[in-house]
């Protein structure tokens, strides 16, 4: 598989590379990123090939969508997908900070607000960060901070713009498999288009193929397969000392399976989700350029079916159904 291959986007007319870069990074989660290296990481991807591009206005309270529309406003806008996200505003005072974010512009701060007068200020207020005339993908970020309004509000808020063709795509950005589920089946017909969905169908936790992935999978609904990682895990053993315990030796036990076949067990980690078919890209971030380089080549690199099979039959992946 390559990262750069362009596939379309579920049912839309939206087209995305197989590897989204996230910027959730270059918007300074746990350490800041210095203008210049978040641009050279936004280019290195660029260079090669990928065009998926996903931030929110509470990365960084807005650095990393200006960080995007700095790197991205020198491109062809037809070249590119741009997602971002609704459901916070960012404001002086914003009182829903979070301390994730090592230098966010002082004085500003989140505020969280899914009505529909605030999310269609959200969307101009990106778009002004951006320099940019329109994003591709509008995702409602964790509807699930207040699920009525994400609901009545906010989908109905990017359903019209959706409707309007000033966006290509509603999407879901969630942390929760369920909750993800429970808003596809409540929305208003015809519904979200995708879902970017962090952390819930990796190696390590494939809580999504209970409902979600299948109701996706019927439904037409694309999936944008992000925590790989699963939250630096996978990447960092030292992470990993985290995790619970049985979760842990199911990782090493993952390690020990992918050794023979020489397959790294970040190669693993990427293409994984690929083996869904609602899954049709995979978001992953990067705090520099040498970063995106490396997941980009881990995408490419063979993946054997006798891997899947092996980790299949040990019980650490499901089987074929």
């Amino acid at each position: 598989m390559k990262a750069a291959e362009l596939v379309p986007l579920g049912r839309t007319g939206v087209m995305v590379s197989r590897f989204g870069l996230g910027l959730a990074s270059l918007g300074g989660m746990f350490a800041p990123v210095p203008q210049e290296q978040a641009i050279a990481t936004i280019d290195r991807a660029w260079e090669l090939g990928v065009r998926l591009f996903d931030t929110a206005p509470v990365y960084g309270y807005g650095r990393s969508e200006t960080y995007a529309g700095q790197a991205l406003g020198r491109r062809s806008r037809a070249a590119y997908t741009l997602c971002t996200k609704v459901g916070r505003l960012i404001e002086p005072g914003g009182p829903d900070t979070q301390p994730i974010w090592a230098d966010p512009p002082p004085g500003l701060g989140p505020r969280l607000d899914y009505s529909y007068p605030a999310v269609l200020r959200s969307v101009a207020d990106s778009l002004d960060r951006l320099g940019l005339e329109r994003v591709d993908v509008l995702h409602v970020h964790d509807p699930d901070e207040d699920y009525p309004a994400a609901l009545a509000g906010a989908y109905a808020a990017l359903a019209d713009l959706r409707a309007a063709g000033r966006i290509g795509a509603v999407s879901l950005g969630v942390n929760h498999a369920d909750v993800a589920a429970r808003f596809i089946r409540e929305a208003p017909a015809p519904g979200p288009d995708c879902v970017l969905l962090a952390g819930r169908y990796t190696l390590l936790d494939q809580s999504a193929l209970t409902d979600l992935l299948p109701l996706c999978q019927r439904r037409g609904v694309a999936v944008m397969a992000a925590g790989v990682f699963q939250g630096g895990a996978l990447v960092d053993p030292d992470a990993a000392g985290g995790l619970p315990p049985a979760t842990r030796a199911r990782l090493e036990a993952i390690r020990a399976t992918c050794v023979p076949y020489g397959v790294p067990v970040l190669a693993a980690a990427l293409r994984f989700p690929f083996r869904h078919p609602a899954v049709e890209t995979v978001v992953v971030g990067a705090r520099t350029p040498e970063e995106v380089a490396g997941s980009v080549a881990l995408l490419d690199h063979p993946v054997p079916e006798e891997l899947w099979r092996s980790l299949a039959a040990d019980g650490l992946i499901p089987g074929p159904s």
